[in-house]
């Protein structure tokens, strides 16, 4: 691709820029079968999947026609976690979307749906979109940003070459990917075996609440952090991933007093809740993991549990598919978000298994993940070397 391909902004290529609603704020409600209501979270891999998938009524799906969806719409993430990619596939099932995704459909003719997936990963991208997200609360791109931004815009021949050297090279480090994400598969189907089906109860445990495993549950700090300066890296909303992990790619540092140091400071083992976020992100869940102590801010609680109760335990409940279904269900907004308290934390129902169980699955964690190490080494080694092909590829250097 020649340096000088033309630029073009993005919305002079698109027929439809649009997003979706959440249907609560119409007065609608979610149904338990219908037609699949995406959310950030059922965007991932560049495709969609319908694991943890809403539904809403036809009626509702008709009422929301601006943000209905069709094969071969292209759909991007534009608040809460900005910038997740996916093509939707010719066999996809008529579908809708919350605000958190933006449909675009264009001439494919004149751009190749996957030349744009890529190059929505390069730095030229990400430099223009955050540049131009908000990020007071929750970092988002408007429509019109979107339309704004500028794409190199070769002959489609060339695009499709770019696409298929680059579809290659994702292809290899998804399988390494993949093998992490079936990691996460099996322990929550450990869970699952140890623990029962939480409605059903097939083990007969006694139900109770989180506050019954809970010795202290602390807010975070409300101090400044910085992006530079302070002793203590900070974690926030975005450090906690939606399946219960963590991401540091993006901390922020500050300074604690003696005093403050207690209330504010993680431990290994500590459980982190994500207390205010988009409704479909609060209440994301992990235990903290790393050696030295890091910072939280106000928008995480920090748990630490009694002798009867084991924070892998809560964490693998909270993550689960029915702790997912009863955080959603029980989050209030406020201007626009979503909020969980710690008094409404703890009051969830739970089942109370003997503290042994709870240990024995939390030793399970442990050596799955301690296995997981080695594969995220290797996974990021495919991922820079991505990163290099790709920039390489949009600057004509391939």
């Amino acid at each position: 691709m020649s340096k000088l391909a033309t630029r073009k902004k993005l919305g002079e290529l698109c027929s439809v820029v649009t997003k979706g609603t959440t249907p609560t704020s119409l007065g609608m409600k979610f149904e338990d079968e219908g037609v699949p209501f995406l959310r950030i979270q059922n965007l991932s891999g560049s495709s969609v999947h319908l694991k943890d998938i809403l539904y809403i009524s036809e009626d509702t799906h008709n009422a929301l026609n601006r943000s209905k969806i069709m094969p071969g719409d292209f759909l991007i993430t534009i608040a809460g976690t900005i910038g997740r990619v996916a093509i939707v596939p010719d066999d996809f099932p008529e579908a809708n979307c919350n605000q958190a995704v933006a449909i675009l459909r264009f001439d494919k003719s004149k751009l190749l749906p996957r030349y744009l997936l890529h190059w929505l990963t390069t730095n030229d991208a990400l430099r223009q979109i955050s540049g131009k997200k908000v990020t007071a609360t929750i970092s988002n791109l408007s429509l019109g940003q979107i339309k704004e931004l500028e794409i190199p815009l070769p002959p489609l021949d060339e695009q499709k070459r770019i696409a298929a050297i680059l579809d290659k090279a994702d292809a290899i480090r998804r399988k390494r990917q993949q093998a992490i994400q079936l990691a996460d598969d099996f322990l929550r189907s450990v869970f699952l075996d140890m623990f029962g089906d939480p409605v059903t109860n097939p083990k007969g445990f006694p139900m109770g609440t989180i506050r019954d495993f809970v010795e202290t549950a602390n807010y975070g700090s409300s101090g400044k952090a910085s992006e530079t300066e302070g002793e203590y890296p900070m974690l926030r909303m975005g450090n906690i991933t939606y399946e219960g992990g963590w991401d540091f790619t993006n901390l922020k540092y500050i300074d604690l007093s003696e005093k403050d140091k207690p209330k504010y400071l993680t431990q290994k083992g500590d459980l982190l809740f994500n207390r205010t976020n988009s409704k479909e992100l609060v209440g994301k869940t992990a235990v903290f993991e790393e050696e030295k102590p890091m910072a939280i801010a106000g928008y995480l609680i920090r748990v630490r549990t009694n002798e009867l109760g084991n924070n892998y335990y809560l964490s693998g409940y909270l993550n689960s598919a029915h702790g997912k279904k009863t955080l959603v269900g029980m989050c209030k907004s406020i201007v626009g978000m979503a909020n969980i308290n710690a008094q409404e934390l703890q009051n969830i129902k739970v089942l109370l298994p003997p503290i042994e169980l709870q240990n024995e699955f939390e030793m399970i964690v442990k050596i799955t993940k301690q296995k997981v190490k080695s594969f995220n080494r290797s996974s990021e080694l495919l991922n820079d070397n991505f990163n290099s092909l790709s920039q390489k590829a949009f600057a004509g250097e391939l």
